[in-house]
């Protein structure tokens, strides 16, 4: 195998952190890993999987193997219960993908756009934007086991989807590594347009009739508008979860901040903004040393350039002591700190 000892991976993770792996091996399929699942000294090694790299943070170097997923390829499947389905493998860039099925006409991933990324990452985040995750859209996926060397196919069931949360992120989904996912597509296709500024965006494009190709494009422009483009400034995206708390806890705090933005969820509970709770909190556009908090959005930290993991962890710590001061409120980060 073309193992790489004492690999940077700084250029490998989009908040451009810098950390070396001991080990690294770039992984194209199945075969690789279960020639590292047959050697012992590898075997026995503290793995990563690393896709893009945009839901991670590191705060040292990784001493043990790091799995690159790089596998390449995508295609259209064909039709089955009113729902077309597409096949990407998890090395494939994320936006890259949604952009070749509108480009097959085929809408249901145009509200996902320019999210950063692997396809092999988006199930394990079950990654969402503007009304959609991944688990709307989602067939099944296939994954190599590395406890077992058994390649696994698991349907939405078996990856028990919750909000940016799912089996691998787990105990008993820590073994499985996904190597290819296929998404269920609608072939009767309507937009969705519940976020609203989205809605306000077609709104004033004057389209009655948008296509799936249009949302996409919309939904880019809002996102270029808002989010730093991690090529130019180092980010993972939205750093925090939207906190989810009870329809009490709500109450309690509309009592004291009658413009708290929150949306009601299906199961009565209330997801607040965790961006503007921030802004609230007078966070935007601050920094701590090399790592601020970006001045159009507020979820969103940044390097400033020589930024290290710990400077972006003081600065989300305090962040979040700030917000539990005023809100009562604990802010949960979304990227995994290694």
């Amino acid at each position: 195998m073309p193992l790489i000892h004492d690999q940077p991976l700084d250029t490998f993770n989009t908040f451009r952190i810098p950390a070396r792996a001991r080990h690294y091996l770039r992984v194209d399929g199945a075969e690789q890993l279960a020639a590292v699942r047959a050697d012992p000294v590898l075997a026995a090694l503290p793995r990563l999987v690393l896709g893009g790299g945009s839901n991670l943070l590191f705060t040292r170097d990784v001493e043990g193997l790091v799995l690159h997923m790089t596998g390449q390829g995508r295609e259209v499947l064909g039709e089955e219960a009113g729902k077309i389905l597409v096949r990407a493998q998890a090395g494939e860039h994320w936006h890259g993908f949604v952009r070749f099925t509108l480009e097959q006409g085929i809408g249901g991933l145009e509200n996902l756009s320019l999210i950063p990324g692997t396809v092999g990452a988006a199930p394990i985040q079950n990654v969402g934007a503007y009304g959609v995750e991944t688990k709307d859209v989602f067939h099944s996926l296939t994954a190599y086991d590395m406890a077992s060397g058994v390649t696994r196919t698991l349907d939405a069931a078996a990856c028990r989807f919750g909000y940016r949360d799912s089996i691998f992120k787990h105990p008993d989904g820590a073994n499985l590594v996904v190597l290819d996912v296929t998404f269920a597509l609608p072939r009767a296709w309507q937009p969705n347009l519940r976020y609203a500024e989205l809605g306000n965006a077609v709104q004033e494009a004057g389209l009655t009739a948008p296509t799936p190709n249009d949302i996409g494009l919309m939904v880019e422009a809002i996102r270029r508008r808002k989010l730093p483009d991690p090529r130019e400034i180092g980010n993972a995206g939205s750093f925090f979860k939207n906190p989810v708390v009870s329809s009490a806890e709500c109450a309690r705090l509309l009592a004291q901040f009658p413009t708290l933005v929150h949306h009601a969820q299906p199961d009565n509970t209330f997801k607040l903004a965790a961006g503007w709770l921030i802004d609230q909190c007078g966070w935007k556009g601050r920094h701590l040393g090399a790592a601020g908090v970006y001045h159009k959005q507020a979820l969103v930290l940044v390097n400033l350039g020589g930024a290290t993991g710990q400077d972006v962890v003081r600065l989300a710590a305090a962040i979040q002591a700030d917000v539990a001061a005023r809100y009562g409120v604990m802010l949960e980060p979304e990227p995994v700190f290694i």
